[in-house]
């Protein structure tokens, strides 16, 4: 379980097809083999650790055809940033809100424009996740917890502050971008309860 608070930026030094080698800024020591990373949101399991070429370690993790379908991870190629937050430990604050790093789907910037000292970001959802994205409702954008400002048919905003954009990716983000979404957790049982129910979502 993670909470779509990013606590570092990785990059992506090696890939063999479904294996990813991920320099992040945490100490070896403090890794754990077989402990869960959320990787732009997407959570993984760590499969080794080794010494990054700079400062920090490099993890190794490995992905499901169904998760590189699913998720940008497909398209990744060395040099990436990645978004990176280490699994929630039992009593620890919930910065965001509850993530559980399974993705949904992804979504599509179609503008990026300035907001004050903030930066608005409008995206595209599939029309199946739109019903699950709702104004001032929580969603997780590449690993990152934002608050949805206003919802248009399958097309959503968001605002993002500038610790935000200096402190993850999102700072690189440029329209037709694709990120990894997912949807509230709440939202989403919800959904699967009134389904039961014959009712719609």
């Amino acid at each position: 379980m993670f909470t779509g608070f990013v606590c570092g930026i990785g990059s992506l030094q090696e890939r063999a097809g479904a294996r990813f080698v991920i320099t992040c800024p945490y100490r070896r020591g403090s890794l754990k083999e077989a402990a869960s990373i959320a990787c732009d949101g997407c959570c993984l399991t760590i499969v080794d650790i080794g010494k990054a070429k700079g400062k920090g370690a490099a993890v190794a993790v490995e992905a499901s055809n169904e998760t590189l379908a699913r998720t940008t991870l497909g398209a990744w190629r060395v040099g990436r940033h990645i978004n990176l937050e280490r699994a929630l430990a039992l009593g620890e604050e919930l910065g965001g809100h509850l993530v559980t790093g399974h993705i949904d789907g992804r979504a599509r910037i179609v503008a990026r424009q300035p907001d004050g000292d903030s930066v608005r970001f409008t995206l595209e959802a599939d029309t199946a996740l739109a019903p699950f994205i709702a104004a001032k409702g929580s969603v997780a954008l590449d690993g990152v917890s934002l608050t949805i400002n206003e919802v248009d048919g399958t097309r959503f905003g968001v605002n993002i502050i500038p610790y935000t954009l200096a402190h993850t990716t999102w700072g690189d983000r440029r329209p037709s971008d694709l990120v990894n979404l997912e949807v509230d957790l709440l939202a989403r049982y919800a959904a699967r309860l009134r389904a039961q129910e014959g009712l719609a979502p």
